[in-house]
């Protein structure tokens, strides 16, 4: 099938980038959101989730090594209005293995709220609540790229703009009601995976989200998915990857003069991102703060405390989150849907 990883094209598509990871407490239990497909760069737009696609939300309980559950969202092609979905569940060792076909909880369209057995689930178009000036990301990623001081001299926080303003994005989300892995007090890691179908008959990763920030700040050209982080597990980070995240904040933690021992800081800093998979305590206010990370709300300026701890200073982004109140709702899916 011509769309298929045999052809070098077949995973380049923002259908299969995850854009954002968002974990937070609902109004029946715990949400998740993954979004994709951002418009932010105007360029080859395809519209809707990828068909030969599927995305993954992968659920590791009380601080297990491996995903102890995967939420599977799968979709058919679409049709000029809107796309089929089903949203299946599966435990255990099947929800490690690309095989098992798992359960499935809830079948309905996207634009629309889906019920199903322990959830309710919605996909479709919507504005994207995440906010940042690229402008000042740019500073940020050439610290870290080439171990040199940071320089924010030409950018003034009093100036910045929400790059991302009148963007959209392509969402998921679920919420998932509490049973007996999602009761108050239980601690969960989410990590969610984009996968592609080969012509071999398996499938592929193709992306992967965790901590919010990861890719812009440490891979911001892999535009390819050719860095190794996309197709990893999450228990392969620190090993086959700390030493090159933790030797690029030294350089850039040395070079600005903010660490006594930036060695030392830069692996506090790999494994404070290794792991990369955000953890949440069921039940709890969420909030990606500097003082501790526990899940991440659609509101949270992630932008502001992962380029703070990467350079070890702190860096007012400019923004709040008043920038995309209108992006976000209180009530189910909490995300604001848009026309396509």
């Amino acid at each position: 099938m011509s769309h298929h990883l045999d052809t070098p094209h077949a995973a380049q598509t923002g259908q299969l980038y995850l854009d954002d990871l968002f974990v937070f407490p609902g109004e029946r239990g715990t949400v998740l959101v993954l979004d994709v497909n951002s418009s932010v760069t105007n360029v080859d737009l395809q519209p809707g989730f990828h068909h030969e696609g599927r995305y993954e939300f992968k659920i590791h309980i009380n601080g297990s090594v491996m995903e102890e559950l995967t939420y599977r969202v799968a979709f058919g092609e679409f049709d000029g209005q809107g796309q089929d979905l089903t949203v299946s569940v599966l435990t255990g060792a099947d929800s490690r293995e690309d095989g098992a076909m798992g359960a499935v909880l809830a079948q309905g369209r996207t634009g629309e709220e889906v019920t199903g057995q322990g959830l309710r689930a919605w996909a479709g178009r919507i504005t994207d609540p995440f906010y940042v000036d690229l402008d000042l990301l740019a500073t940020v990623n050439g610290a870290v790229a080439k171990g040199t001081k940071l320089d924010r001299s030409a950018w003034k926080p009093e100036q910045a703009k929400n790059t991302f303003a009148g963007t959209t994005v392509d969402s998921i989300v679920l919420e998932l009601v509490d049973d007996e892995f999602f009761s108050d007090g239980a601690t969960i890691g989410v990590w969610a995976a984009s996968k592609l179908a080969t012509d071999a008959g398996g499938w592929r990763q193709i992306n992967r989200a965790g901590h919010p920030m990861m890719w812009p700040i440490f891979w911001p050209t892999d535009t390819d998915f050719s860095n190794p982080a996309n197709t990893r597990h999450p228990c392969e980070d620190l090993a086959q990857d700390g030493a090159a995240i933790a030797g690029a904040v030294a350089g850039a933690v040395a070079a600005t003069g903010t660490s006594q021992d930036p060695e030392a800081y830069g692996w506090s800093v790999a494994r404070r991102v290794y792991p990369d998979v955000l953890s949440y305590e069921v039940g709890t206010p969420a909030n990606f703060g500097f003082a501790k990370i526990n899940g991440r709300t659609l509101a949270d300026n992630a932008p502001e405390v992962m380029m703070s701890l990467v350079v070890n200073t702190a860096i007012n982004s400019g923004l709040t989150p008043d920038t995309t109140k209108d992006a976000r709702t209180d009530v189910f899916p909490y995300v604001v849907p848009v026309a396509r």
